[in-house]
């Protein structure tokens, strides 16, 4: 993959950034996981552990405009037996601990128990997310598509994906097996299905500089518990 930066394209590739033995150890921690994927993953002690590493912590410190905190983790398992495909989308919802009707807080909605919400367009701006792999992804597995700089757009529309996807094309985020990409929530992304058995896993965490307004709390902020 070419040289991308977070500022200009709204994604970057980090190689190597967790090692086989921890990549090991963390599969171990989590187990088995038939469903494609699993919510609430900062339950997990070892996935907490790695969230709050020095070295995770120093990665996206500069992108955050604040001391980084995970905010939400999951894991995505695309195999043969749980695949998928996602469309083109941007990440528009966080997880809160609770619904408090709060303005610019719109689209509220409960995915397995938790609350999300869709918050102002400038919260999304300053998160990051990492997408840590422990399989090799590339375009027979189900590796993600991205839109370079559709980031910076504000959210989009059906209208407004559709006539991106046509004026800039789209890039293969593919990546090995320790390798992590970060991107900002607001990236138009999608993903195809697998097209053989090898899997693809990946450790999806969200990170956040800031406290949410008012009473509104990070469903998954582990300081906050």
């Amino acid at each position: 993959m070419e040289h991308y930066r977070i500022a200009e394209h709204g994604f970057e590739l980090v190689a190597g950034l967790v090692g086989e033995a921890e990549r090991r150890e963390l599969l171990d921690a989590v187990g088995v996981v038939d469903a494609a994927g699993r919510r609430n993953m900062l339950a997990v002690p070892a996935v907490t552990a790695l969230a709050t590493s020095q070295k995770l912590l120093e990665l996206v410190r500069c992108h955050t405009g604040g001391e980084p905190r995970p905010v939400r983790a999951i894991w995505f398992n695309k195999s043969a037996e749980a695949n998928w495909l996602v469309a083109w989308h941007q990440d528009l919802a966080i997880a809160v601990r609770e619904r408090i009707d709060t303005p610019g807080f719109e689209a509220w909605s409960v995915k397995e128990g938790v609350p999300h919400v869709q918050p102002p367009a400038a919260v999304l701006e300053r998160m990051l997310t990492v997408r840590i792999h422990l399989d090799d992804a590339d375009e027979r597995n189900g590796a993600l598509r991205v839109v370079a700089g559709s980031h910076r757009l504000g959210r989009l529309d059906a209208e407004q994906i559709a006539g991106l996807r046509e004026e800039r094309g789209e890039t293969l985020c593919a990546a090995a097996a320790g390798n992590a990409l970060l991107m900002r929530p607001l990236l138009l992304h999608a993903s195809g299905r697998s097209t053989n058995d090898r899997p693809r896993r990946v450790l999806h965490l969200e990170y956040a500089g800031e406290d949410l307004p008012g009473r509104l709390g990070w469903n998954e902020f582990e300081s906050e518990r």
